[in-house]
């Protein structure tokens, strides 16, 4: 029978996980290497942690292992770990046929002179959400921002702020992000709906933003942008409108990588050899959080039978039903999508890891959706993002102080404002 009793003894393991974590990456970051908080991967770091707790159970390490092997086996967990890689995959390809140099210049000569800044701002998010990553988007763009800011005699800084905040607006709803797809397969939720739902939440925002780069920015001319390659842009838009349109997200992204492998054939350069070296080279991309998310799936079915789960959901349970007196439900509805929020959020500052917070926080966000009657449509959002804003990455110590982030030589000769 699973124990429920609630134990903190349960805990140890995460504790020793985010301990290993934290504890290198600031040892790292004193001895002045770069990148400090990336140095120890994080597959690597959870393996104490799981060793750990397959020894702390009372049931025995034969018991402990068949636990561990159905966490790791989890539907949920599979199904996570074949999106990531073709997710990878179709990014991957898309990138290597010229898709994010077609989109920039597309977006570029669209863009009129007087609103360049909001325009690098959108491009940038529209990339972001196709490709499902910011750091990859900010290494793409920054370069080609750069050379804009520089002859358009735009503020560096500014320009900065504008990709960077694109990058990380259109990662949080892009459907093949590796946020994304870990908080809705872990809370159960259509991606379209999150989408939905975190638009609603995140579109004021971004329309506040570029009403500010409008008033912020000047009358620029924007450079001539070569626009015989716009073909290389519809593998984007192919992907984003069947997500949109309900299909299962594994013909998604199959259709994706076929639509950016024919684009890239039917060009001059572009071999079937190459093709599949680059769906292989995405799979490998993504081999990190594969591995993480089988072992914190194994870890975190240890820790939900040994009682961690229920000790961290009663104590923030205890919480919400100190402020639920006297409010109505939707009112606790709210209090229990703060809880999510906050836990993730914490998660998040010890790990520097948007993805790591969500695996290592989506069991116990899940405890307090189903106790609270939070919908998964609305458990998701939280997930993402409360893990995935720039000024909040930006406080965690595992970020470097950089307006430009992505591990490009491009982007580290991005003028500082220090």
């Amino acid at each position: 029978m699973i124990q429920t009793q609630p134990s903190a003894r349960a805990l140890l393991p995460l504790l020793l996980f985010l301990a290993l974590f934290i504890g290198t990456g600031t040892w790292l970051t004193l001895q002045g290497v770069e990148f400090a908080f990336y140095q120890l991967p994080a597959p690597v770091a959870a393996l104490p942690a799981v060793v750990l707790a397959l020894f702390i159970g009372r049931e025995g390490l034969s018991k402990s292992l068949e636990t561990f092997f159905k966490g790791v086996g989890d539907s949920n967990i599979m199904a996570m770990c074949l999106i990531y890689l073709l997710a990878g995959a179709f990014t991957s390809v898309a990138k290597a046929t010229g898709g994010v140099d077609a989109t920039v210049a597309l977006g570029l000569s669209l863009i009129p002179g007087w609103a360049l800044l909001p325009g690098l701002f959108l491009i940038s998010a529209f990339i972001a959400t196709a490709m499902g990553t910011s750091m990859g988007t900010i290494g793409a763009v920054a370069p080609v921002a750069l050379g804009v800011a520089q002859s358009a005699g735009l503020d560096p800084v500014l320009v900065a702020g504008a990709v960077l905040g694109g990058a990380m607006f259109g990662d949080n709803l892009s459907i093949i992000s590796d946020t994304t797809i870990a908080a809705t397969r872990s809370q159960g939720c259509e991606m379209k709906d999150k989408f939905r739902e975190n638009l609603m939440i995140a579109a004021p925002a971004a329309l506040l933003v570029m009403m500010g780069y409008l008033l912020l920015g000047h009358v620029a001319e924007v450079p001539a942008q070569q626009l015989d390659q716009w073909v290389k842009v519809l593998p984007y838009l192919l992907i984003l409108g069947l997500a949109l349109s309900g299909m299962n997200v594994f013909l998604v992204l199959g259709t994706g990588i076929l639509a950016a492998g024919l684009v890239g054939l039917a060009g001059n350069g572009y071999q079937l050899g190459q093709f599949t070296q680059d769906i292989y080279k995405g799979f490998t991309s993504m081999q990190e959080i594969f591995l993480l998310s089988m072992l914190i799936g194994g870890l975190g079915a240890l820790m939900e039978r040994q009682g961690g789960l229920a000790w961290i959901t009663g104590h923030i349970a205890a919480l919400i039903q100190r402020f639920s007196r006297g409010h109505d439900t939707d009112q606790n509805e709210k209090a229990a999508e703060l809880g999510i929020a906050s836990v993730v959020s914490l998660t998040n500052a010890c790990t520097a890891n948007n993805t790591v917070a969500i695996i290592v926080a989506s069991k116990v966000a899940r405890e307090l959706a189903e106790q609270h009657g939070v919908t998964p449509r609305r458990a998701a959002p939280p997930l993402c993002s409360t893990s995935s804003p720039a000024w909040y990455r930006g406080s965690s110590p595992g970020v470097p102080r950089r307006c430009c982030l992505a591990p490009s030589s491009a982007c580290r000769r991005w003028p500082s404002s220090a």
